[in-house]
């Protein structure tokens, strides 16, 4: 046995390595494709927006125990005015942003500085919510309670 010739001879390193890397690659390249095949790389870009609303309420001037409320965006991502509603008790609606005759979004988004009047009774409880039109994405986006709840 020749010493020299074992220590120089590599020839069985080159393809066990090349088949080693091929094969990492190969299942790589299904993972990637299989994801966007499913449709899983897809949820992955479905978030929830994030936006702050402030809420006022002005009791009416009249001897009920009812007023005015004014939900306002304050800031953050704008959202389709089909997405967002106004979901609780003590308001005269609970609905899509869109179907309420009161707001003040034009452009079909609800965006900072948009707001919405409701007539409501001093212990309204409500929570403006997102929910996503594919119906499965949904979320409590800001939430109040009146002076008497």
């Amino acid at each position: 046995m020749d010493i020299k010739q074992l220590i120089n001879d590599d020839d069985a390193v080159s393809p066990v390595i090349g088949v080693i890397l091929m094969v990492a690659i190969t299942v790589i390249l299904a993972a990637v494709i299989a994801s966007f095949v499913l449709g899983l790389g897809d949820q992955a870009q479905q978030t929830t927006p994030q936006a702050s609303f402030s809420f006022d309420y002005e009791k009416d001037s009249g001897a009920s125990n009812d007023g005015y409320l004014d939900i306002t965006h304050d800031g953050g991502d704008s959202i389709s005015t089909e997405e967002v509603y106004i979901r609780g008790s003590g308001v005269n609606t609970t609905d899509k942003w869109s179907n309420i005759g009161s707001s003040t979004a034009t452009s079909g988004e609800v965006k900072a500085g948009n707001s919405l009047t409701l007539d409501a009774s001093n212990d309204y409880d409500i929570r403006v919510v997102y929910e996503s039109q594919e119906g499965d994405n949904s979320a409590t986006l800001s939430k109040d309670s009146g002076p008497q709840a």
